[in-house]
């Protein structure tokens, strides 16, 4: 500053607010954040949706494929039947009823989404609390393409049969199965030529039903598995020479199988089967009591002994009745109606057994007696030979 001028402070022209624009000026606004609480409320709401979709979903699948098993115990196949006017409604509600399902609505809802279920009348095995899926594919299967496979071993009675047709499908019962094989409508070729002898019989079939593995369809009941069984017997009769019984044996061809049938229960080993056969012409022809134990426990009381059922008074306690039982004793095989059909020649006069007898037309085989582990049997023309034979069987331990 020169000498003498004032020192009045002088603004320049750039110093003035004037000088800058308004913006520099304007007040700044702070944006607002929401609140801490609205957040936690947000968040919450969000987590219950996210919870509530987990839990349901949980849920909806725990539907679908409940646990396997109800407090430890694992579940069994069950026959389930779908009737004639059943709707997906009523199987699904049945289904639920009947523990198979837990949810009807749930396996409707899955069932309507997954290509729906084709029901047909019948019978269907299924699993108790499997997967819907998995039973919506038995259900969609036709009961006609699923079999169940059912072994009747030969020398099977009747009543073994019916307990195992109920052990084996579960639907059908053995009571069901023995009341339609008492039903004088089911009748075979081979059956006795005066069928009124069966009226007395506690199962008209007994015999005529071929044991063997048959395979059973899920909507088949028991009158056509019968049929079945009673037309196979006659086309392996017819096979084996069933039909010409009279010209082979001098017997009907009913007879041939109640023969058959004491074969079966008698005979352990296929060497043994034509010789114990010709045994039982050779004691019908000489008008001897047969004396086959395995007739006396025919249909007996459990736990019977021996001595109590050789003393009853029975048509087929062969001890005290001479002839051939009244019916079959079981149902008897190929190989079994084969050798009744086909029995073995008598000894010839050189064997072992025909000794002390000097013509041949004397030696048969009329006696035979078990005689080893494997049920073989020792067999013999003369009662001093058999009762060695029984000696041994006892020493042996075979006999009681």
């Amino acid at each position: 500053m020169k000498k003498g001028e004032s020192k009045k402070w002088k603004e320049d022209p750039w110093d003035g607010p004037d000088a800058w624009g308004s913006s520099d000026f304007e007040e700044v606004v702070n944006e607002r954040r929401p609140e801490s609480r609205t957040v936690i409320v947000a968040l919450a709401v969000v987590m219950t949706v996210i919870v509530s979709f987990v839990i349901g979903g949980l849920w909806y699948l725990r539907q679908l494929n409940p646990p396997d098993s109800v407090d430890g115990v694992a579940q069994v196949a069950t026959n389930f039947t779908v009737n004639q006017n059943d709707s997906l409604a009523s199987v699904s509600r049945r289904l639920e009823e009947e523990g198979f399902i837990v949810n009807s609505r749930v396996f409707q809802f899955y069932a309507s989404r997954n290509g729906g279920v084709d029901l047909q009348p019948g019978y269907y095995l299924l699993t108790p609390r499997s997967h819907v899926g998995e039973i919506m594919k038995v259900l969609n299967t036709s009961p006609s393409a699923t079999f169940t496979k059912v072994t009747f071993p030969e020398g099977f009675t009747v009543a073994k049969m019916a307990g195992r047709i109920e052990e084996k499908t579960s639907r059908i019962t053995a009571q069901e199965f023995l009341t339609t094989a008492s039903n004088p409508d089911f009748v075979s070729s081979f059956g006795p030529n005066d069928p009124s002898r069966l009226d007395d019989a506690e199962f008209r079939l007994e015999g005529l039903l071929f044991p063997d593995t048959y395979q059973v369809s899920g909507d088949e009941a028991a009158s056509a598995i019968i049929d079945r069984m009673l037309r196979l017997m006659e086309r392996v009769g017819i096979q084996e020479g069933l039909d010409q019984a009279k010209e082979k044996v001098g017997r009907t061809p009913y007879e041939v199988l109640i023969v058959a049938s004491l074969i079966e229960r008698e005979a352990k080993l296929e060497v043994d089967r034509a010789k114990i056969a010709r045994v039982i012409y050779n004691r019908l022809d000489r008008g001897m009591a047969l004396q086959i134990d395995a007739t006396l426990y025919y249909n007996a009381a459990e736990g019977a002994t021996f001595s109590d059922l050789k003393a009853i008074d029975s048509p087929y306690n062969t001890y005290k009745t001479k002839g051939l039982p009244p019916t079959p004793i079981a149902n008897p095989g190929r190989a079994a109606i084969r050798a009744a059909l086909n029995p073995a020649p008598n000894p010839p006069l050189s064997d072992p057994i025909c000794r002390g007898i000097k013509q041949a037309s004397n030696c048969a085989y009329i006696f035979y007696v078990l005689s080893d582990a494997k049920g073989g049997h020792t067999f013999a023309a003369t009662i001093e030979d058999h009762e060695r034979n029984v000696e041994a069987a006892r020493a042996g331990g075979f006999l009681p």
